[in-house]
């Protein structure tokens, strides 16, 4: 896939309504943050499709993009996954869940001290904000997002996880200059299983309680029944 313009447009046009589909089924409050992901991720290949008619720059398109890009899918992903996870899940999403908070702070005040630029590379755009420790603000970045999904106890989630990670790693090799643009990308379209997870979660409120990693609940009969 060669990213351009048109490309991001028609991507995140898709990939959002995929989004606003997923809200629309959603049936918990709980359940909303993560459903509207791909709504989220949809928007933000929108904005970057400005982005390149722009032709990159520090204009207010790219720091829209650094915002969402950065501290807000850092912080929103483990808290959205946190929201769903079943109980004997949530004890371990704590890590990914501070590695997100911890990344977004450093990630938001240098947003708000540093200027963020962006340079149209060829079919990729390059984002430059000064950072640091940039490794350390790299992995705890993917530990918030990718780990959170990776520890989420939920089949399902643990699917988009791999192929995020999957995404990350051949951005990675591809493109390192430009991995946040193209990784982005890449996860805007994976974010589409998401749809799944709530159709399924919707069939579930519907035929009865079932386990969200997968099994069914048993139907206890007796005088412990609940």
């Amino acid at each position: 896939m060669c990213w351009s313009a048109t490309a991001d447009l028609v991507a995140g046009s898709g990939v959002a309504a995929v989004g606003a589909a997923c809200v629309a089924l959603v049936r918990s409050g709980r359940e909303l943050p993560l459903a509207a992901l791909p709504l989220l991720l949809g928007a933000h290949q929108i904005v970057e499709s400005v982005v390149w008619h722009s032709g990159g720059g520090g204009g207010p398109a790219t720091v829209a993009w650094a915002v969402i890009a950065l501290p807000l899918l850092a912080m929103w992903v483990p808290a959205a996954v946190m929201c769903v996870a079943p109980t004997r899940a949530r004890f371990r999403l704590l890590v990914p869940l501070a590695a997100g908070a911890v990344t977004a702070a450093v990630l938001a005040r240098g947003l708000a001290t540093e200027p963020v630029t962006a340079e149209i590379r060829g079919h990729t755009v390059g984002y430059v904000l000064r950072v640091s420790p940039a490794p350390l603000l790299v992995a705890g970045y993917l530990l918030a997002t990718v780990g959170s999904l990776l520890l989420s106890g939920d089949r399902r989630l643990l699917v988009l996880g791999m192929l995020v990670a999957v995404g990350a790693t051949v951005c990675w090799v591809l493109w390192r200059l430009e991995f946040v643009s193209t990784w982005c990308a890449v996860a805007a379209l994976c974010s589409v299983v998401l749809f799944g997870w709530v159709r399924a979660r919707a069939h579930d409120d519907v035929v009865g309680p079932r386990d969200r990693a997968g099994g069914p609940v048993p139907y206890r009969t007796g005088p412990d029944r609940p």
